[in-house]
């Protein structure tokens, strides 16, 4: 929305996602995690209630928290198309702000939206593996490779594979999802293919 109509909503968007960017990632996700966890019945919004020791309090910090990086590449991107003929074809044709939306500019986009879903995957399991480490993210019955490597860290001299091993499981997964967003990128890009006679 910020990218098609611009102005007013643009400005407002952008500023509020520069507002979350200002921040530093992991202390505003300890901030955010600070207060759900502090509240003993947990938040209640609107007819929305997250428990302290709920799955969702990660999945809401990791939700607001990276909301920037997903939503500056796709203005920009949104910026790009809205500006071609086709985009011109159809608003002289009267389609709907929604239509020309969902119709031609989100179709358009699509590629760097593939492209962009393992990198944020990767970057959001490197933040939940943290703040789970951190003991702000999954609580004592759940398990995460952040909790696993924090129970391993007493037992770093007499069983060391409890911490090594979900770290090196961190690891190989953020590897094999950047290396998987890095061919979706080469695969759905045409510009950057090389024509070889």
């Amino acid at each position: 929305m910020a990218g098609y109509f611009g102005g007013l909503i643009d400005a407002f968007l952008s500023r509020l996602m520069d507002l979350i960017w200002s921040f530093p990632l992991y202390l505003l996700a300890i901030s955010i995690a600070t207060v759900l966890l502090a509240s003993q019945n947990g938040l209640h919004v609107w007819f929305l209630t997250i428990a302290a020791a709920s799955l969702w309090v990660p999945t809401l910090i990791i939700g607001v928290v990276y909301v920037p990086y997903v939503a500056r590449p796709i203005r920009g991107q949104v910026l790009s198309v809205r500006e071609k003929e086709f985009v011109e074809a159809a608003r002289g044709l009267g389609a709907s702000h929604w239509r020309m939306m969902l119709g031609e500019i989100l179709p358009n986009i699509a590629s760097t939206v593939i492209v962009l879903f393992p990198l944020m995957i990767a970057t959001t399991i490197l933040t939940e593996s943290a703040l789970s480490f951190l003991s702000i993210g999954v609580q004592a019955p759940g398990a995460s490779w952040g909790t696993i490597i924090d129970d391993g860290q007493n037992l770093l001299y007499t069983r060391p594979w409890v911490a090594i091993a979900p770290g090196i499981m961190i690891v190989l997964t953020v590897l094999a999802l950047n290396v998987l967003g890095d061919g979706l990128r080469d695969a759905l890009d045409p510009r950057a293919k090389v024509r070889a006679k």
